[in-house]
């Protein structure tokens, strides 16, 4: 059977401060910034005459570091809506900056390049404009040099409209991603302009194919060259033992233009990229006008091979991978939007410690950090650019950018991330509703412009009703199918065998592209007013359970895996409780009247009682990092071979006492038997298409359970929940004790209550308040509450069902070591020393 096979090799074109000269400069400390248009409290202030303007005084503004999310400052606001967070996100940014070039730099070429900003960005140097990109998640790039003052100050002026975006989900504002500042000679190495593929890899050797642009910027044509190296990369991204090398070859290069290029090295015995090994090359492209070198560019890259099959699922280098994998907004949590490299490192350090080994980027561009740690951890990426194409969801979402900017967008994205081994797909979208006209080809046109920059991975989208969209023929318009909750309600148990047994997809291969959508709130059993019970029973009327998806993946191996809504809870679309209509809108092209009056009711008795959840639900781990309970159901599944067992819930119920309260049970195991009080409730075994262990009836009293759990009739694991006492006095836990005084990193400190015996008590709610000695600050806290409305930079709030998070970072140059102090009523209170120094790298 005729396979789509695709073979690719990665490389992310990184500029390098020490070679050549070419220098990429952190562009982010200090930033002036005002903002604008609506304030906070709802109030509005008038933009000023001019702010572009050198000769503005921005004296009076703020002085700040980028990346910066103006919105995460808060407060929330209970009058705003939850979909976006409760956040008040809309505004008008203006940030300014001062700087200087040297006069020895007059023949140099400036660029600005920014990973991301929210939204509308306008650029200019010295009063005048220099670039632009409405889309908020685009990394882009502005020149510097036609307008730059040598030996003067110049000052880089930005405005950013977050008034005239929508979103359905919080987006956060203002310059949130990293800027650097490009120094080049003349001709030099174009924007992204390294492209390495390879046509052929066998364990003897690897074809590496390179292609490589090089822009002239001089007035006169250029009789240029380049050559190619490439070397080993350890861990530390450091180039070991060269591997292959080109001669120079020569490109003429025309006066303002980009010359293209391509070499093909051979690797001797290819190292390959996968998830449990990650290695990888460096290539050094380095260019000369003349004889003259004039850039040098390194980048690093890895070999492996793609395949997506209708029989057999996702072959990575040849091998069967099921994708266990999750969507995830941006957001980090407490953080914001605001990108930080060590929040986002534990982010997937928590998905990776459950079995997660894809990562999709819902719905929209990731940084670029996300796609190199994916890399150097050991994910595959779905990367996604869309949440709709020319039929919108929300006013002034990306339907109305959609007709001058989606092949440049596209571009942006394919371009940036294409190198990376991690990337296995291009999605072009998400619940769109032109998967109802396939005879408008909107797929099918999104496809072949993603394929007129790499052909090496397939295009995709992630279909919202995919009993309809999946069988009318949108499906063929792009090279792999997702499916977004197929085995429930917009599928069927069975969807998947009637997707792969249709005719004409006899060599199409399908994945799903979003599933579950379970909702729980961490620690919640019979829940409490705005909260959703942990039992991880309840799902929206468009989901279903984990263990529908469980099912349907066992029963159709073709079918690659899926990407779980959500791995993370997120800020804003708080389902059920977010008093708006973005659900509705997914899905209402393929409703039912009846079924669109009925939605509407709901959402007018929501909006009635108008709740104060500000985040998701769906989280298998919860915004503050802390897992639920659904965490073990699918460490259970996707880490077979790891002994586990989880009980819950807690056993800490006084006013359950002699009422029936059920026990679950997740393990890896086949087998469990549950103790209560020493008395066995008897063995429970795993059925075929079952995938948790339940005691339904089981009646309260206080005292321990204990789970036991067997596999193929051996002891296998072991847990176990007790009643405790009262919380005496906490446990924090910080995630590393030497921190770097960069103002960049951070630590992140877990707090827990103890009783007298030193067992965990779950039930906790103590208010906590914590303060900081030395050169540093708290950052943020919270608790994974997703109804409290504290704003996450106080030092105070109520721990949320035991657990509570502290996060830290210090000044930069800072030499005092740290100490945070945790205190609350009748608890003892606790310290945590932190040093300042180097800190061991993940």
């Amino acid at each position: 059977m005729r396979k789509f096979v695709l073979i690719s090799i990665w490389i992310i074109c990184i500029g390098l401060f020490a070679w050549g000269q070419r220098q990429e400069l952190n562009f982010d400390r200090d930033w002036r910034f005002a903002r604008f248009g609506l304030q906070a409290d709802g109030s509005r202030c008038p933009e000023p005459a001019s702010p572009e303007a050198s000769s503005f005084d921005d004296s009076g503004w703020r002085l700040l570091d980028v990346p910066h999310d103006w919105a995460i400052e808060g407060p929330f606001r209970k009058d705003l809506d939850g979909y976006t967070g409760k956040l008040p996100w809309q505004g008008i940014g203006w940030y300014r900056k001062h700087f200087e070039v040297s006069v020895k730099d007059k023949q140099k070429q400036f660029y600005l390049d920014f990973d991301g900003a929210m939204a509308n960005a306008e650029v200019w140097l010295n009063g005048k404009k220099v670039g632009e990109r409405p889309f908020g998640y685009s990394s882009f790039r502005v020149d510097l040099t036609p307008h730059l003052l040598y030996g003067k100050e110049n000052v880089v002026a930005v405005r950013l409209n977050t008034e005239k975006f929508g979103s359905r989900w919080y987006p956060g504002a203002g310059i949130y991603r990293h800027v650097r500042l490009v120094k080049t000679e003349s001709v030099h190495v174009a924007h992204w302009g390294v492209f390495v593929t390879t046509p052929r890899i066998t364990p003897e050797q690897a074809i590496a194919k390179v292609a490589v642009e090089v822009r002239n910027t001089l007035p006169d044509d250029v009789k240029g060259a380049y050559k190619v190296h490439i070397y080993e990369l350890d861990e530390a991204d450091r180039p070991g033992k060269l591997v292959a090398e080109s001669d120079k070859r020569p490109l003429t290069l025309l006066s303002g233009k980009t010359g293209i290029d391509s070499v093909e090295l051979c690797i001797a015995s290819p190292k390959l990229w996968s998830i449990e090994e990650t290695n990888r090359y460096l290539v050094r492209v380095t260019v000369y006008n003349k004889r003259k070198q004039v850039d040098v560019y390194d980048a690093p890259f890895g070999i492996r091979t793609i395949e997506f099959t209708h029989d057999n699922g996702f072959l990575l280098n040849g091998k069967r991978v099921q994708i266990n994998g999750t969507c995830n907004h941006h957001d980090l949590g407490a953080l914001g939007a605001a990108m930080n490299v060590v929040a986002l490192e534990r982010q997937l350090r928590i998905l990776k410690s459950f079995g997660c080994n894809a990562l999709r980027t819902s719905h929209n561009p990731p940084a670029p950090e996300l796609l190199m740690l994916a890399d150097k951890m050991g994910f595959v990426v779905m990367d996604e650019l869309f949440d709709c194409w020319t039929i919108g969801k929300k006013e002034n979402d990306y339907s109305v950018l959609y007709d001058e900017w989606h092949e440049k967008d596209i571009e942006m994205l394919v371009c940036r991330d294409r190198n990376h081994p991690s990337v296995i797909m291009w999605s072009t979208g998400n619940e769109v509703h032109e998967q109802y006209e396939p005879e408008r080809g909107i797929a099918r046109h999104l496809t072949e412009v993603v394929h007129r920059f790499d052909r090496t991975r397939p295009a995709t989208f992630g279909a919202s009703y995919p009993s309809k969209s999946a069988l009318n023929g949108t499906e063929l318009q792009v090279d792999v199918h997702g499916m977004n909750y197929a085995a429930g309600v917009y599928g069927g148990p069975d969807f998947y065998g009637e997707f792969l047994n249709k005719e004409g997809h006899e060599h199409l291969s399908g994945y799903s592209s979003e599933s579950s959508s379970t909702m729980s709130s961490r620690g919640e059993y019979f829940p409490r007013r705005f909260h959703v019970s942990s039992y991880d029973l309840v799902q929206p009327g468009w989901g279903g359970l984990p263990d529908w998806e469980f099912a349907a993946l066992d029963k159709y191996p073709g079918i690659c895996g899926e990407f779980v809504w959500t791995g993370f809870d997120y800020l804003g679309e708080p389902t059920p409780f977010n008093s708006d209509a973005s659900v509705l809108l997914n899905h209402s092209a393929a409703m039912s009247e009846e079924e669109l009056a009925a939605q509407r009711e709901e959402l007018e008795k929501i909006e009635r009682n108008r709740p104060t959840s500000r985040s998701s639900y769906f989280g298998i781990v919860d915004l503050a990092g802390f897992p639920k309970d659904r965490y073990y159901l699918y460490k259970s599944r996707w880490m077979p071979d790891t002994p586990m067992v989880h009980i819950l819930p807690h056993w800490n119920f006084p006013d359950r006492i002699g009422q029936v309260t059920p026990v679950f049970v997740y393990s890896s195991g086949d087998e469990v038997e549950l103790f209560l009080n020493g008395e066995s409730l008897g063995k429970k075994v795993k059925q075929p298409y079952e995938y948790r262990f339940r005691w339904d009836s089981v009646v309260y009293q206080p005292g321990e359970l204990i789970a036991v759990a067997y596999k193929q009739n051996r002891k296998w694991a072991e847990a176990s929940v007790k009643t405790t006492g009262d919380a005496v006095r906490f446990k924090a836990e910080p995630d590393k004790t030497v921190i770097k005084a960069d103002g960049e990193d951070l630590v992140f400190v877990k707090v827990s209550f103890e009783d007298k015996d030193g067992n965990a008590v779950p039930t906790a709610e103590n208010m906590i308040t914590c303060t900081l000695e030395g050169d540093g600050e708290i950052v943020a806290t919270d608790n994974g509450d997703p109804t409290c409305l504290i704003t996450f930079s106080e030092p105070a709030r109520p721990a949320f069902n035991g657990l509570f998070l502290v996060i830290i970072k210090a000044k930069r140059n800072g030499v005092r070591p740290l100490r945070l102090t945790i205190t609350s009523e009748g608890v003892e209170k606790a310290t945590v020393d932190i040093k300042i120094g180097s800190a061991t790298k993940y």
